[in-house]
């Protein structure tokens, strides 16, 4: 009788600590969902401010055109992504990113569009909107930290395949983000 009632105690044991698991897998996946949240709230945001934006440097830079294209197209890529799939949105804005700098550094060539009024309101907010990204992913890098080690460390990495771990990606920069943007005119 002691022996079934050690027997069951284990087995009760092993259940609380596999719901315990469970329940942190539970937390850390929808963490990083609400930080993935804050960051999707900033972008769109940044999306309805782009059109405008290229609006304006059209009036000043019309030979642009690729430019701008490009900025466009890297949008509607970004916009395109499901928002579910926060690995590909992650790649998708990125190559927005990308795409924005090089506006900037168009208003270093063009004093006039430089000193446009609406411009300059333009580039604040979205300055504002990249500063709140900012703060946003370094959250949500938080989270996947938090969420990817638990589900890579003992004791999540032994049930992580029974309770459909998901490893999410951090937000990095990408490596062409790090250098200088080249404006060329010829």
């Amino acid at each position: 009788m002691a022996v079934l009632l050690i027997i069951i105690g284990i087995i009760v044991l092993l259940g609380v600590i596999l719901v315990g698991i469970f329940n942190r897998f539970v937390k850390n996946k929808n963490t990083v969902k609400d930080g993935w949240s804050n960051i999707d709230v900033a972008l769109k945001r940044r999306y309805d401010l782009i059109p405008n934006l290229v609006e304006t440097v059209k009036g000043y830079a019309s030979h642009e055109k690729d430019t701008l294209e490009a900025v466009i197209q890297a949008r509607n890529a970004a916009m395109a992504v499901p928002s579910d799939d926060i690995n590909k949105q992650i790649q998708a804005e990125n190559q927005l990113q990308k795409t924005l700098r090089s506006i900037f550094a168009l208003s270093e060539a063009y004093p006039d569009l430089k000193a446009n009024t609406n411009f300059l309101q333009l580039q604040d907010k979205l300055n504002e909107i990249e500063e709140n990204l900012e703060r946003a992913r370094r959250y949500y890098n938080g989270t996947v930290r938090e969420n990817n080690t638990y589900g890579e460390s003992f004791p999540g990495v032994l049930v992580a395949g029974m309770f459909n771990y998901q490893h999410f990606d951090y937000f990095e920069a990408e490596p062409e983000s790090r250098e200088n943007v080249k404006v060329s005119f010829s």
